[in-house]
């Protein structure tokens, strides 16, 4: 098993009835029943949330949890995608602390959820060995238009005006001193590169631009997903937007 988040306990095959107010799905279990689940997603899930697609659910340990399912997985085309952003700072934690992420390796201290900035946490600070603190924010990407960009893999699939702000405190940390690196995690497989939804969210992609002229670093990672595990699996091109003027 190379380094990944396995599920506890296997995933449910799912069919989706719908989903609604941005955090709840209801779905039709093997047996029939429908029940309403967790969909831990702020976005808009473009094209990843039709209804009758089959999907995958994990089951909380928790017996007084009030909602028992959880939404992890989706099947679109011959693939899975993964649609819980709560995993991704584990699974890139988990790829640099085994060597699978080189661009960050070589630090003797990895920690998370470090306050910095204006009233933020950084997603994974790495430190030591004499080289200058790394901050690293992670982003969780799952949009794909094959319509009219085949291959490629984009965030943000709606306005993200505090991605926008992470961007400018990352810039802060490298004019202090320190590295910066921002980092899009793929849950799919099935993308050739990552780029920046500029139709979606102009003023990401112009706080982007201004980041990247600041010393920002970019880096794109896909996943291998199965109803077992999801692992960080290699680097994809990134497509940078242009530099601010």
């Amino acid at each position: 098993m190379v380094p990944g988040m396995e599920f506890p306990d296997p995933l449910v095959p799912a069919r989706l009835v719908r989903r609604y107010k941005r955090f709840l799905a209801d779905v039709i279990l093997p047996g029939g029943e429908v029940v309403t689940a967790h969909c831990a997603n702020p976005g808009a899930m473009l094209g990843l949330a039709p209804p009758g697609a089959e999907i995958f659910l994990s089951r909380s340990r928790n017996p007084a949890r009030k909602l028992a399912w959880s939404w992890e997985l989706v099947r679109i085309g011959d693939g899975l995608v993964g649609i819980n952003t709560a995993h991704p700072n584990g699974l890139v934690e988990e790829a640099v602390r085994a060597g699978r992420i080189p661009e960050l390796a070589g630090y003797g201290e990895l920690r998370r959820e470090v306050k910095y900035g204006r009233n933020s946490r950084i997603d994974l600070l790495l430190r030591g060995n004499g080289r200058p603190d790394c901050y690293v924010e992670v982003k969780n990407v799952h949009l794909k238009r094959d319509e009219a960009l085949p291959g490629l893999a984009e965030f943000p699939d709606s306005v993200t005006a505090r991605g926008a702000k992470h961007l400018v405190e990352l810039s802060d940390m490298v004019a202090a001193g320190h590295r910066a690196v921002m980092l899009y995690l793929v849950q799919r497989s099935d993308c050739a590169a990552c780029a920046i939804a500029g139709d979606i969210d102009p003023a990401y992609a112009l706080a982007l631009g201004r980041a990247l002229q600041s010393g920002v670093e970019t880096l794109s990672y896909s996943c291998i997903i199965n109803p077992v595990a999801i692992e960080v699996d290699r680097r994809l091109p990134f497509r940078a937007p242009p530099l601010a003027s």
